[in-house]
């Protein structure tokens, strides 16, 4: 969830251009991509030939690229500013001004946060400089190749490796040729923008599934990864398409597709103030969010395959042989999180064939939990600095437990403490309820299941490949229950006005209850309570009376016609019914009330998809209540005290 701007303008001179300087521009649009998050930035800065900014030496490619980098969280960008404004003061007292520039905030998933890892990255020369959104899932094999032929890289990220790969392709051709042969080496996602200091008229952009907009305005070209940074700089908006690459001017836009052939822009209609283009058009923060989902499981997917076909983890710490030895898993995590290992248990123990144990992180270091070297505990908190959790990971450690971290935020606390991590590639979270991050927590669990079936030789490779392509098929899964948002704003309006909900479930279905009725009680402040189906009849049945609600998780799973007996035994209390039904089961639709449907999803892997039309339903419940879902009272989006 990094952000892109790259301008280029006609003129020079900040008279001619009635604007501030062409740097002040450039973090006045990254402060507009905040929103987003970010723990570092940078920019990088050229001359327009005439200003005799270039090398007159033909025989080296001297650095005429100036480049401002900044690691300080989220005041890089102020920090920035003060870096740059003896540059500019030195500028304007020349009479000149930069006529081109690229900027970045990053959000760390390659490599922790630090100036060294802060956009642009630059070839070996200096004259190239790149910023990057997305994944270079190859990052491995081209770093090998890269400095087996003498390529110096000085930073941790996969990012940087674009400008290298630029440099050996830009020898012979121009810029735009050098980016689309280079870009022909990388398999990912990515939008990248590319400046040379020796093409003082053009910046070369890219895009493959990350998004890139473009602006044209007088004299002026602007391109980021959002709207906001290119509002009041453009006045027509342009969305290049996947796998096209386009050169950038202030006299226009060549647009290609990767194999060089010209393309057609596609305009788009732009009518948005500041404050909904930050949120994409949705209401609110936490709309957008839901609908993030896809992206965000498909990026934390990304680059997890090796071209060998085996599973790989972001940083494992602990060796093969230690992890393999593991005889007992334990899960510690908080909310949400806690929720994620519940889901996550059904994958371990299934594919893994290892006992796991499911704590609430509070709860957790006063239990007196029995630990060993073979033990591993994994601790799950978006921020990476929720206290109970924190506390949870330092009791396992001083018990000479294994340790993995999974977390939204790199070089966080939590990460920094353990054996091994896995990110979760969600981008930041605003609404202070955990939407996106809890589908990515549920889905690096169920990668690290596979990752340990693979090291236990407990699934052939094929297998292996056969279940990891079943998980990338939920991404499109999700997506159909997210077009269904109005299908649950129907139900919504029925139930909004009671006050005591009931959620069930049973197997993968008792913990997306569970978050389900965390999710209306976080938001639309209602009593919701969640159990297993199978406990009814010892105990909460008695609480159902004519007119209760009880949303009953009854898709296609093992235990789904026990469900029918439980949807029965509340009906015939005089319960209204609510289902999350799969497609075509008009079985367990007729026994409802109100049926939310969702696609069939491979077993185990279900509860990804399950719990859409539950977020969906407390989020239109606290809508029509006229509640604030990006800030409910008494919540905060990280816990760092106990």
């Amino acid at each position: 969830m990094c952000g892109i701007v790259a301008i280029i303008r006609s003129h020079t001179t900040l008279e001619e251009n009635n604007l501030e300087s062409l740097p002040e521009v450039l973090i006045s649009s990254l402060n507009r991509l905040e929103y987003r998050g970010y723990d570092s930035a940078g920019i990088a800065l050229g001359y327009a030939e005439e200003d005799g900014v270039l090398s007159t030496d033909p025989d080296t490619r001297r650095p005429t690229i100036e480049r401002f980098r900044a690691a300080v969280s989220t005041r890089s960008l102020e920090e920035l500013k003060k870096q740059v404004e003896p540059a500019v003061h030195s500028a304007h007292t020349a009479g000149r001004d930069y006529n081109r520039g690229i900027g970045h905030t990053r959000w760390a998933t390659h490599g922790r946060p630090s100036e060294q890892n802060a956009h642009p990255h630059q070839d070996c020369s200096g004259s190239i400089a790149v910023v990057h959104n997305g994944i270079v899932e190859n990052w491995r094999e081209l770093a090998d190749e890269l400095t087996s032929t003498g390529h110096l890289l000085e930073s941790e990220t996969d990012s940087e490796l674009i400008a290298h790969l630029i440099e050996e392709e830009i020898g012979d051709t121009d810029m735009l040729e050098a980016t689309r042969r280079a870009i022909k080496r990388i398999n990912g996602s990515f939008a990248i923008a590319v400046m040379d200091a020796n093409s003082p008229h053009s910046l070369v952009v890219v895009r493959r599934l990350s998004p890139l907009v473009i602006g044209t305005g007088k004299g002026i070209c602007v391109t980021a990864s959002d709207i906001p940074a290119l509002l009041g700089f453009a006045d027509a908006y342009y969305v290049l398409e996947d796998d096209e690459i386009a050169s950038i001017s202030p006299d226009g836009i060549h647009a290609f597709d990767f194999a060089g052939n010209p393309a057609q822009l596609h305009p788009i209609p732009v009518s948005w103030d500041i404050d909904a283009a930050q949120k994409s058009g949705y209401d609110d923060f936490m709309g957008k969010e839901l609908n993030e989902q896809p992206a965000a499981i498909k990026d934390t997917l990304l680059g997890r395959m090796t071209t060998a076909g085996s599973l790989t983890l972001d940083e494992t710490r602990i060796d093969d042989e230690s992890l393999r030895d593991v005889d007992k898993v334990f899960v510690v995590g908080c909310g949400s999180s806690y929720h994620s290992g519940l889901i996550g248990k059904y994958t371990l123990e299934h594919w893994a064939r290892i006992p796991t144990e499911i704590d609430i992180s509070s709860e957790f270091r006063y239990r007196d939990p029995i630990l060993s070297s073979s033990s591993l505990v994994i601790g799950v908190s978006q921020s990476g600095e929720t206290m109970d959790t924190l506390r949870a990971i330092s009791l396992a450690k001083n018990s000479k437990a294994k340790v993995i971290s999974i977390s939204n935020v790199v070089d966080s606390s939590i990460t920094r403490h353990t054996g091994g991590v896995i990110y979760t590639r969600a981008g930041p979270e605003v609404g202070v309820a955990a939407t996106k991050t809890f589908s990515t927590q549920i889905t690096a669990l169920q990668m690290l299941a596979l990752y340990l079936a693979q090291l236990r030789g407990l699934l052939y490779p094929d297998e292996i490949g056969s279940l990891f392509d079943q998980m990338r098929t939920i991404p499109d899964l999700v997506q159909t229950a997210l077009d269904r948002s109005e299908e649950v704003l129907t139900v919504a309006k029925e139930i909004a006005d009671r006050r005591d909900l009931f959620y069930i479930g049973r197997n993968t279905g008792y913990p997306v209850a569970l978050e389900g009725a965390l999710k209306m009680k976080e938001i639309a402040y209602l009593r919701a309570e969640a159990y297993p189906a199978g406990e009814l009849k010892h105990g909460p049945i008695a609480l159902i009376e004519p007119g209760t609600i009880v949303i009953a998780v009854a898709t296609r799973g093992r235990l789904w016609e026990k469900m029918h007996t439980n949807i029965s035994e509340v009906k015939s209390r005089g319960a209204t019914v609510v289902g999350i039904v799969n497609d075509e089961d008009d079985q367990t639709a007729s026994l409802v009330d109100y049926a939310l449907f969702v696609p069939k999803t491979p077993p185990l892997l279900d509860a990804v998809v399950d719990v859409i039309p539950l977020q969906f339903l407390a989020y239109h419940v606290a809508k029509l209540k006229g509640l604030n879902v990006d800030r409910p009272r008494n919540l905060a989006k990280t816990v760092t005290v106990e």
